[in-house]
């Protein structure tokens, strides 16, 4: 599925402070998430969208990185970001629905805060899936459906306005597809009245235990 050239002009947009908002989301709501989201990546990383780059310095040495994003404009100031920091990374246009790499390509396979505003989130989950290697792991960071009914409600509201104009979800879970792509999850944390969920899956593990912090 292909995103409405709309919603491409407006993340194109939106790149230009799209900074400094994250920034100010990431002190009120997600906290320390990005940092724990990059921290646990290791071998080959493919970071599917990647925005405008702000995870970049927060990936351990030693990672062959991979990042791709829809928006041009995003890619544009992620590449600066690299260049600033002499951070190597391979940065392409490419989308989420169909990325183009070989099966069993990478370790590990990092989506922070894109799943929300990628039109098909399940078959961006499969493709995740797809491209990682057996034993790999997927990690994800997202705000999602909260706990709380007041607060879905409100959420349901505003997907009035924000599916229309950017394509941006509130009422999604990714968990309930995990089951589903061949991944047992091992960690999984949500906090902030529900509104924000951690996830970590391997591939090609038969075990379906996981470890549960905080609200489920």
């Amino acid at each position: 599925m292909t995103p409405p050239a709309r919603w491409n002009r407006y993340w194109d947009g939106k790149s230009r402070n799209y900074d400094r908002e994250m920034q100010f989301m990431d002190r009120k709501l997600f906290g320390d998430s990005r940092a724990w989201a990059c921290g646990q990546a290791t071998g080959d990383v493919l970071e599917v969208a990647v925005g405008t780059g702000l995870n970049l310095p927060l990936y351990p040495d030693g990672v062959t990185l991979t990042g791709i994003d829809l928006s041009d404009g995003m890619l544009a100031i992620a590449r600066g970001r690299a260049e600033r920091l002499g951070h190597p990374v391979t940065l392409r246009r490419a989308d989420a629905h169909d990325l183009p790499f070989d099966a069993d390509s990478f370790d590990t396979v990092v989506c922070t805060l894109g799943l929300c505003a990628i039109p098909d989130d399940g078959k961006a989950l499969r493709e995740m899936a797809r491209v990682l290697r057996p034993g790999g792991r997927l990690i994800l960071l997202d705000h999602i459906v909260s706990s709380s009914r007041a607060v879905r409600g409100l959420q349901w509201f505003a997907e009035k306005i924000t599916v229309p104009m950017a394509g941006e979800h509130f009422l999604r879970r990714p968990f309930d597809k995990i089951g589903d792509l061949g991944l047992a999850v091992e960690q999984r944390e949500r906090f902030k009245l529900g509104l924000v969920e951690r996830l970590v899956a391997r591939k090609g593990t038969v075990s379906s235990e996981f470890h549960r912090y905080g609200r489920s």
